[in-house]
């Protein structure tokens, strides 16, 4: 294998060591309430030999929250509780960014409160479910946000990074991916409204721009990042044209020096895409249009990641499940060391097992 993957990169203040990242990846560790516990701290000082750490999705407000015994960033306690974890991996010599969520309709009147509506762009369900603490629940159909209501979320995105960087993190990713909010403004599928927030893409992008101006004013652009899935099919998010969407979003992204952009191969069936993005990397399509640092993620292993890389088509590449259960996977990479495979019953469970007991 080349030495691509484990040459050091420089992003923004931040010199990582290797451009080997541990992608963003919900374990549902925390408490009923969104707190970080103990047993979170020492899941990521395990990982901290990653050139970078994402944070799995953290919750900006209760409004956010759709899946239980995951985190938040919106109160005092949680950032305190956070303290613990950053400080576990910068011990541990690790950088580490915090991952802001909101998942808009994909939530349940169970985590909302006073029993409310979730919320979108529109008032348009998704058909699926939401696991809750009471069991698996059928999604109902949100509320449409006023415009009031829009730019006081933008405001809680902002809060939420100046929270993440009191909590000693290094920097932010916006979770703009995966059918979540931001997905639900910017794509057609989901978005009908006829405001100003609807309709054309530079309409339906609004949003998400407003979110990325309110982040980096109040941190900085180079502690901002942003991850998006330009190919995906998830939640019952689509879009008329993605090709033409998240061509106009991506171009448009280099008029912000932001930390990173993180783009999303496709993991479901694309063959309503052209065929020049139904192949497993779309990075080569969008690498040509964005000049700031990009980063990939999907289904990579250290060989087909390393080639990426030195094909010029991303800077650095996220590895997902290989780091549940390989917390020393920078090293097997390294040495060709074979990858100890992952239990799925565990993603979610509550405790250590599946969790901090590889090795």
């Amino acid at each position: 294998m080349s030495e691509m993957l484990f040459t050091p990169f420089r992003m923004g203040k931040l010199v990582l060591p290797n451009r080997i990242v541990m992608a963003p990846l919900t374990r549902s560790r925390a408490t009923i309430d969104g707190v970080p516990t103990a047993i979170m701290a020492e899941y990521y000082r395990q990982r901290a030999t990653a050139g970078l750490i994402i944070s799995e999705a953290t919750n900006i407000s209760r409004q956010g929250t759709g899946y239980p015994y995951t985190p938040g960033i919106y109160t005092a306690e949680m950032t305190e509780k956070w303290k613990i974890v950053t400080r576990a991996v910068h011990d541990a010599g690790g950088r580490i960014f915090m991952q802001l969520w909101h998942v808009g309709r994909h939530s349940h009147p169970w985590y909302q409160e006073n029993g409310a509506l979730p919320v979108s762009s529109s008032a348009i369900r998704d058909n699926g479910t939401v696991k809750t603490p009471d069991g698996i629940k059928q999604t109902v159909t949100p509320r449409a946000l006023e415009i009031s209501e829009i730019n006081e979320i933008v405001k809680q995105y902002g809060q939420a990074a100046v929270n993440a960087i009191e909590a000693g993190f290094d920097g932010v990713e916006i979770h703009g991916a995966n059918g979540y909010l931001i997905d639900q403004f910017i794509q057609d599928g989901v978005n009908r409204r006829t405001d100003k927030y609807g309709g054309n893409i530079e309409n339906r992008s609004r949003f998400l721009f407003e979110v990325i101006e309110e982040v980096s004013s109040v941190i900085g652009a180079d502690r901002t990042a942003l991850r998006l899935s330009p190919s995906g099919i998830t939640l019952d998010v689509s879009d008329s044209n993605p090709v033409k969407t998240f061509s106009y979003i991506i171009e448009r992204m280099n008029d912000y020096p932001l930390a990173y952009l993180h783009i999303m191969e496709p993991y479901v069936d694309v063959s309503h895409l052209p065929q020049y993005l139904q192949d497993r990397e779309v990075s080569p399509f969008y690498r040509k249009r964005y000049q700031g640092t990009l980063m990939t993620n999907g289904k990579f292993d250290g060989e087909s990641g390393d080639q990426i890389i030195r094909d010029g088509h991303a800077d650095l590449i996220a590895y997902g499940k290989p780091f549940i259960s390989n917390p020393d996977l920078v090293e097997k990479y390294r040495n060709g060391t074979p990858i100890t495979p992952w239990d799925m019953k565990t993603f979610y469970t509550q405790g250590q097992e599946g969790y901090t007991d590889y090795e």
